[in-house]
């Protein structure tokens, strides 16, 4: 192997011609990614409003800068390694387009973007080739975090926040009760809603430390020991933070002092943290990073061979969103022909029914103990998707624009359904929501997507109903006057003993 200023000094016709990506490479690459960006436009529209409306995912706009640094970090490789098109990798593409079509049958946003930003790989190794994508995989594959995921985690979060604060209380010796995502002291009541979960914390910690690694170590072990260290320390010190607001409050008295601004107070304590991550981490940076060897010459390509690469990609991974296609376009709406017939506990009255005049949707009012509450019914094509029927429940719940948003389930053991409350803060909604599938209480989570999914491929003989429901407040309730609303609301649901029977009734097609 050649020294790198040797090989620089005795150039030679095949490696002065043959490395870094020629014009047909990056006519070819240009023309992909647009026409990659067309045919996932939905996700990415989705992937910007999920930047724009959630605090846990405003660093993505980031990502690509950082990308394009760390690439420009690397610029020597593209003078130093070949770019040879590589069609028959396209067969890669078979699998995510497979994945991407399954996503979308179960209305699964995040998995259609990977799906996306994973074709878009595809179609860079199949035209750069294995060699050079290979020199330049750190930076390609951290456009990944381009997709907001890992809101699933927020659950597993909340609970390990509520943990550690409980144990942390005992350590200290501070009088609390702990039930679930509540711990109460004697100043009052706290509450480990999906704000105080750390998620915010962990996604940017984690996309940053991935950055720093890449641009700091060469070394796979000290690369994924920094990479760990970014997902440990941040859950551990959410816990710490979460525990700190709790002990501030016993120390004031007031626990709703305490927990004043705390989301701007979780900002500045992370950065706190991620200095000191840095600052543990600068004593193994490996400055010198050395530069790719000098790969053989290869024999000259076709200036076609990058077009028709990207091309065979594009073909392969159009399949999934074809299929899906093919079946939207047999989705047709199914007008409501009826509504269900409430049965009203004591202290509720309700307006007259709407018309219906093949609306799909309708709604009315009804009075309780004080309250007023919208209920809606919203009827979906037989082959609808449950990404539809989760965009209208977010609509009606206010999640889209929320600051923090708790669920729970309902169960009531009778005919009423599976239904979900949904609280959300800032909008102030609380509502209660139930879907039926083929006529029947529609399942929770994972089950009701794949049976959505089933009858959006075979077909049924009922259309996708959903019920909701809610009310509406300007402001903040009180705790006791929250949870008053909750009971008559529940009072109000566990009335409908045979929603069941005419929900039926009411999907079946004729």
């Amino acid at each position: 192997m050649q020294p790198l200023t040797e090989a620089r000094a005795r150039p030679t016709a095949a490696i002065s011609g043959q490395r870094g990506p020629a014009l047909p490479t990056l006519a070819a690459l240009a023309g992909g990614l647009a026409a990659l960006g067309l045919l996932f436009l939905p996700e990415i529209r989705a992937a910007v409003f999920t930047w724009n409306t959630s605090t846990a995912y405003g660093h993505c706009y980031l990502v690509l800068p950082m990308a394009l640094y760390l690439l420009w970090e690397r610029r020597e490789v593209l003078s130093q390694v070949p770019a040879r098109a590589e069609p028959w990798l396209a067969l890669l593409a078979l699998p995510v387009a497979a994945v991407w079509f399954v996503a979308e049958r179960l209305g699964i946003m995040e998995g259609r973007q990977l799906m996306a930003v994973a074709g878009l790989e595809v179609l860079l190794l199949v035209v750069l080739g294995r060699p050079l994508f290979l020199a330049l995989s750190g930076p390609l594959l951290y456009l990944f975090f381009l997709v907001p995921f890992g809101a699933f985690l927020t659950p597993w979060l909340q609970h390990f926040t509520a943990v550690f604060s409980d144990i942390g209380l005992d350590v200290l010796g501070i009088p609390h009760y702990a039930d679930d995502l509540i711990i109460e002291i004697p100043a009052g009541t706290f509450f480990v809603a999906e704000a105080c979960a750390g998620l915010r914390f962990l996604i940017a910690a984690v996309a940053f430390g991935v950055f720093y690694a890449l641009l700091n170590y060469r070394s796979p072990f000290r690369r994924a020991g920094f990479i760990l260290a970014s997902i440990i320390v941040p859950i551990i010190a959410n816990g710490f933070r979460a525990l700190g607001i709790v002990v501030l409050g016993h120390l004031l008295g007031s626990a709703e002092a305490a927990a004043a601004d705390h989301v701007l107070y979780g900002w500045i304590f992370f950065s706190i943290v991620m200095l000191l991550l840095v600052l543990g981490g600068m004593p193994f940076r490996e400055s010198h990073v050395p530069r790719p060897a000098l790969v053989p010459a290869v024999a000259r390509r076709s200036p076609g061979q990058a077009a028709f690469a990207a091309v065979a990609t594009l073909a392969v991974v159009a399949l999934g969103p074809a299929g899906a296609a093919a079946l939207n376009a047999r989705a047709t709406a199914v007008p409501l022909t009826s509504i269900p017939a409430l049965q009203l506990p004591e202290g509720c009255s309700r307006a007259e029914d709407p018309p219906l005049g093949g609306a799909t949707r309708v709604s009315f009012k009804v009075a309780c103990s004080g309250f007023v509450f919208e209920v809606a019914i919203q009827s979906f094509p037989a082959r609808a998707t449950s990404s539809s029927l989760v965009a209208a429940r977010r609509r009606i719940t206010g999640e889209y624009e929320a600051e923090d948003t708790s669920f729970s389930s309902l169960s009531f053991g009778g005919g009423q359904g599976n239904w979900t409350l949904v609280e959300t803060l800032d909008p102030y909604r609380t509502t209660a929501l139930a879907s039926w599938v083929r006529g029947r209480p529609a399942g929770v989570g994972l089950v009701g997507r794949l049976e959505q999914a089933r009858d959006s491929i075979l077909g049924s003989n009922h259309a996708v109903i959903l019920m909701s429901i809610g009310a509406r407040q300007e402001n903040r309730l009180a705790v006791e006057q929250q949870q008053r609303l909750v009971s008559v609301l529940k009072t109000l649901v566990a009335a409908q003993t045979d929603l069941n029977q005419q929900m039926e009734a009411l999907s079946r097609l004729r």
